[in-house]
């Protein structure tokens, strides 16, 4: 019988799998041991495995991850948590001018298999500094593996193959996600390479990632009791990104919404529009729509950060919007 799993749990077994299986692996962070994490996913790991794999942090991010990448060029394999996206912008020196070039500045002679993982995203009343959505401002860099696992399947999965990589991963995990339940029926690993199809349909493309894939299939299911049936992209990979999914639901559906809960100016939104209309603009009946969070710092009061973020509702009307159809 499969047992209910959420995805705090996923990750955890994760991690777990990853310190059995390769002796190199440490998961090193603020508050990852002793505390178990702040949203407690590597909560009991330091009494299993000690405080040589599982290592507390001093509170810097530029100084913590630097010692990461130092560890993965001498022959490590470190997994750095950073407690939320907004912190890693004290690490971006480290992450983008050295994680990020060193092969390509050494002529191919140095790999920095680095993972790091950050919690990513709004919705909890946590204000401007720890709410934001930085994704497409990592996917901006070569050099970099970006994922955002949105189901349990790809919190369990990508770990293993994130540390197989020479090159450094970035891992965001949403913190609206870590209580998401449900049964996971297979633990193995993940493709890193392509995107997700969540749903099929056939009236149009619903393009989208982390948090913003429930409510995006929530959306599809309001859609399809009035007769619209939706197909949901989860992307999951946002660099490399894959375009060839993208581009082959388009040809069936012809219409396209993306939905991010990053800003809308400059978003990855932009970029996966930009893509649709390089590689399939003869196939489009409509122009391509993007719902995205809006233009402000995250608020703190839970009205208006809910009314800065893609909701149902939002969805859906673009959606009945881009088929000509109005509002009821």
């Amino acid at each position: 019988m499969t047992a209910t799993i959420t995805y705090r749990d996923a990750l955890r077994d994760a991690l777990r799998e990853a310190l059995q299986r390769d002796a190199r692996v440490l998961l090193m962070g603020e508050d990852v041991g002793k505390y178990g994490g702040s949203y407690a996913v590597s909560k009991g790991l330091l009494d299993e495995f000690g405080p040589e794999r599982i290592r507390d942090t001093p509170l810097s991010e530029l100084g913590f991850v630097g010692a990461g990448i130092g560890a993965a060029l001498g022959g490590l394999r470190p997994i750095v948590e950073i407690m939320t996206v907004n912190f890693s912008l004290l690490a971006l020196d480290q992450l983008v001018n050295t994680a990020a070039a060193l092969r390509h500045m050494s002529g191919g002679q140095f790999h920095v298999p680095l993972v790091v993982r950050m919690a990513t995203g709004a919705g909890r009343q946590l204000a401007a500094q720890h709410s934001h959505s930085f994704e497409g401002w990592f996917a901006h860099v070569p050099g970099l593996r970006v994922l955002a696992p949105a189901s349990l399947q790809d919190a369990r999965g990508m770990l293993w193959p994130a540390l197989e990589d020479p090159d450094p991963v970035i891992i965001f995990e949403h913190a609206q996600l870590y209580n998401l339940s449900g049964q996971l029926e297979e633990a193995g690993s993940v493709d890193l390479t392509h995107a997700r199809t969540a749903r099929s349909g056939r009236d149009l493309t619903l393009i989208t990632f982390g948090r913003m894939l429930p409510r995006t299939m929530e959306a599809a299911q309001a859609l399809a009791a009035e007769g619209i049936e939706a197909e949901v992209i989860d992307l999951r990979v946002l660099r490399p990104l894959d375009d060839t999914t993208i581009m082959r639901s388009l040809a069936r559906t012809r219409r396209a919404i993306i939905v991010e809960e990053a800003w809308r100016s400059g978003g990855f939104a932009a970029e996966v529009s930009a893509r649709i209309l390089e590689q399939a603009f003869f196939e489009l009946d409509a122009p391509v729509q993007r719902v995205c969070g809006a233009e402000v710092p995250i608020p703190y009061a839970r009205q208006l950060e809910e009314a800065a973020l893609p909701s149902v509702a939002r969805i859906v009307a673009a959606a009945r919007a881009l088929i000509g159809q109005q509002s009821a």
